[in-house]
C-alpha cells in the first residue's frame, strides 16, 4: 500500500449481511483519491468486486492480503485519477 497513513478498516464478520455492501460502498465513496480501505470478512468478498467493477469501473484496485480460509483480507484502493460515480453522467438521461 502506497498510502502512509493506516487504511480504514472494515470489518463486516458481525455486521448484519443486508448491511455490508452499503457501509463497505459508502466508505469507498468518501475515501479521497489514493486512499486505502482494509476489508476483513468471513468468506471471499468476490461478488462484491463484481460490483465494484459494474457500479464504479476503473476508480478502483483491488488486492487480497488474506484469502481464507476463515478469514479474508482485502485492500481497496481509490484510484488517484478516478471521479466519483456520482460524478459521471450514465447516458441514461440522454445526456441532460
Amino acid at each position: 500500500m502506497a498510502q502512509s497513513a493506516l487504511p480504514t478498516t472494515i470489518d463486516v464478520r458481525t455486521i448484519a449481511p443486508r448491511e455490508r455492501h452499503p457501509l463497505i460502498l459508502s466508505t469507498f465513496r468518501a475515501l479521497a483519491p489514493g486512499q486505502v480501505m482494509q476489508l476483513v470478512n468471513d468468506h471471499d468478498p468476490r461478488p462484491l468486486y463484481y460490483q465494484f467493477q459494474s457500479e464504479m469501473p476503473g476508480t478502483f484496485t483491488w488486492e487480497y492480503l488474506e484469502q481464507g480460509p476463515q478469514e479474508w483480507r482485502v485492500a481497496i484502493t481509490r484510484n488517484a485519477a478516478s471521479a466519483a460515480p456520482e460524478d459521471k453522467c450514465c447516458g441514461a438521461c440522454g445526456g441532460a
